[in-house]
């Protein structure tokens, strides 16, 4: 028998010939990888120029209020009669009830009439002519003046609060309630 160092010799030649793989640690992509993943540097810059981009902070509508701005409703005369809108028009002073009876475009209105609120004046206009031919009918001997400042007089206590109102001296000014 051989003696115990002989003995592990081949042991020990079948060991040294098992070696660990080398690994090799890489800290950038292949070639392949940077051409698959592709290139970001325009959108990185976009990103990056947005965010430094100063913005208006929004504010929630509660907010708003209690800052004492009354926010504009989402949907704009959604379910507005044509009443409706000239109350709107005559409190924001774009239109006025005129000393001969007849809704007039005021120079207060700062944007100047819409089309379709200039058809709704011209609307109540002419229903309003209407109305004093049918009185003339009905009274031919009344004059048509007094028929009117009639009728106006008896209309202006309808009319909403706040209201453009030509007074007699020819003066504009809001309806008092």
């Amino acid at each position: 028998m051989l003696p115990a160092p002989v003995r592990w010799l081949p042991l020990f030649f079948v060991a040294a010939c098992i070696t660990a793989p080398e690994i090799v640690m890489v800290d950038r992509a292949t070639a392949l990888e940077e051409q698959a993943s592709g290139s970001f540097d325009e959108l990185e810059q976009r990103l990056y120029r947005a965010g430094m981009t100063p913005a208006p902070v929004p504010l929630t509508p509660n907010q708003l209020e209690t800052l004492g701005v009354k926010p504009q409703p989402l949907a704009e005369n959604l379910d507005a009669t044509p009443a409706d809108r000239l109350d709107d028009l005559l409190r924001r002073h774009c239109v006025g009830e005129a000393l001969d009876g007849l809704l007039t475009e005021t120079k207060e209105c700062r944007r100047g009439l819409k089309p379709e609120d200039q058809v709704i004046v011209d609307r109540a206009n002419k229903a309003r002519q209407a109305l004093w031919r049918w009185m003339k009918e009905r009274q031919p001997q009344a004059p048509e003046d007094a028929l009117r400042d009639a009728w106006r007089k008896k209309h202006l206590d309808g009319v909403v609060c706040g209201g453009w109102v030509q007074a007699d001296d020819g003066t504009w000014g809001d309806k008092k309630c």
